[in-house]
């Protein structure tokens, strides 16, 4: 992809815009797909947030100021994506998002999609028992392997906080995995 500042101007102008948009969603539509998997757990559900969060990213744009960098900008859009989705399902289930997840890491091994052993279904049930912040910061830290700096520009939070939150999430998944 061309330097950011041009791709922005290109998916801005009208005349471009429909290429360069195609070009985008070519470069993002892997590791976003990744990061909502990570988030939502099932395949499917995957599949509508990231339709969801290009529709979004296409009509916004115009919004898009260049404060942060397009790939943090389109990040939050689909992060927040995943979290409306699953607020959402909990709702519609009567249930919070915590146990939606646990549930729906419990069918995971039906899921054609999931190709993990058993340690990482454990670890995958160890992550559900966390509160939400700590899952988001630990599976975008531990699986996706982004940069705290990157993970703080996405959710609009503290490098500080963000280690802390992480330390946490670790701490609180290593004493789960150790108990049988």
């Amino acid at each position: 992809m061309q330097d950011e500042k041009a791709f922005i101007e290109a998916l801005l102008n009208p005349n471009t815009q429909q290429k360069s948009f195609q070009e985008l969603v070519s470069q993002y539509q892997r590791p976003l797909y990744a990061h909502i998997r990570n988030l939502v757990l099932n395949h499917d559900d995957a599949d509508d947030v990231l339709q969801n969060t290009f529709v979004k990213v296409f009509r916004n744009l115009n919004g898009f100021k260049g404060e942060s960098k397009l790939f943090s900008w389109i990040y939050r859009i689909a992060t927040n994506e995943a979290l409306t989705f699953l607020q959402q399902k909990a709702k519609r289930f009567q249930t919070t998002s915590e146990d939606y997840l646990q549930q729906q890491t419990e069918k995971m091994q039906a899921d054609d999609y999931f190709d993990g052993d058993e340690i990482q279904l454990k670890l995958q049930k160890g992550i559900a028992q966390l509160p939400e912040k700590q899952q988001l910061v630990f599976k975008m830290k531990y699986f996706e392997e982004l940069k705290y700096e990157e993970i703080s520009e996405i959710l609009g939070t503290t490098v500080g906080g963000l280690k802390a939150s992480y330390h946490i999430a670790v701490k609180k998944i290593e004493e789960y995995l150790s108990h049988d």
